[in-house]
């Protein structure tokens, strides 16, 4: 027997024919159920990306609110503009939610909600406080 045909799915006798033919395929990914713990995994995630530009911006308004008056009256001006606005939100929003999650998953190193329905519960919780969270920045915001 070669090693070919131990590890490889792809019976060796028979080139090109795979070993279970009945397996079902998918590649139509919109249709896939996903659970609620893969949507907060692939959310926490993106967020954590999503702050690699975000701090960029945060550290710019730092920046330049602390070089003096006029350019602590340059950010509060931009401010005060609807789409600084909404991108302040985006970065705290996403900020908050990689937070959030975070904790939930120190949580689960410290084995609390490890469990399938804990896990399920706990990013119940996390997407649940994320869309409060959302809801009172946003309120801040405007």
């Amino acid at each position: 027997m070669s090693l070919l045909s131990m590890y490889s799915p792809i019976d060796a006798t028979k080139k090109g024919s795979a070993v279970n033919k009945n397996r079902p395929v998918n590649l139509d990914i919109s249709t896939l159920k996903l659970p609620i713990t893969a949507y907060a995994s692939i959310l926490h995630r993106i967020s954590g990306v999503f702050l690699l530009l975000g701090v960029a911006v945060l550290l710019w308004m730092l920046d330049t609110s602390l070089s003096g008056p006029e350019g602590f009256a340059q950010v509060k001006e931009c401010l005060s503009s609807p789409v600084a606005k909404a991108v302040l939100w985006f970065v705290l929003v996403g900020l908050g939610y990689h937070m959030i999650a975070g904790v939930r998953h120190l949580l689960m190193d410290l084995g609390l909600g490890e469990t399938l329905e804990g896990g399920r519960l706990g990013a119940r919780i996390v997407i649940a406080l994320a869309v409060v969270q959302a809801i009172v920045v946003g309120i801040w915001l405007w």
